[in-house]
């Protein structure tokens, strides 16, 4: 029996046990969440049950002759972006030869907590694979852009990290 002058209870290997088990399950759930944190999808699609289905082997296909194009994405964006106001964004595509990628271009504003403000923008090409185009984010908050080039009937998509728009000052 435990008491406050009787110290052996303390020793038990029961209590012990129960102790170590409640501290491996805080670890593994911690654990858990770390990894959740750090390995997140930015965003998802407001019909992500039914946009874009496709069985295995077509997924598969897709990423697959995503990895053969191996195009390389260069993208000039400001270091503050502010909402209400034109930001400049510059895209520089290249094939996995180095050499530019003409054709067309469309960036999609995705924002994380209001899919009612998700906007595309066509950017214009403004020398051999090189593209400008201006993007007015409405709102202040996080923000991810989706980048899809496409040259003939190969398109190359590619997703930029999240980051922040400033609200106005």
């Amino acid at each position: 029996m435990i008491s406050q002058y009787n110290k052996k209870g303390l020793r038990n290997p029961w209590f012990l046990g129960m102790i170590g088990l409640i501290v491996v399950v805080l670890g593994v759930n911690g654990t858990f969440i770390w990894l959740a944190m750090q390995n997140r999808p930015a965003l998802v699609d407001r019909e992500y049950s039914t946009k874009d289905r496709k069985s295995d082997t077509a997924a598969l296909n897709d990423l697959q002759a995503h990895r053969i194009l191996a195009w390389k994405t260069t993208i000039k964006q400001p270091k503050v972006i502010v909402m209400n106001s034109p930001t400049a964004y510059e895209i520089g595509v290249e094939d996995r030869t180095g050499m530019p990628v003409s054709g067309t271009m469309e960036v999609l504003a995705y924002r994380a907590s209001d899919a009612r403000q998700d906007f595309t923008t066509a950017f214009r090409e403004t020398s051999p694979g090189n593209y400008q185009g201006y993007i007015n984010f409405p709102l202040k908050g996080y923000w991810e852009l989706r980048i899809r080039s496409q040259r003939g009937e190969e398109i190359f998509e590619v997703n930029t990290d999240r980051f922040t728009v400033a609200a106005a000052p």
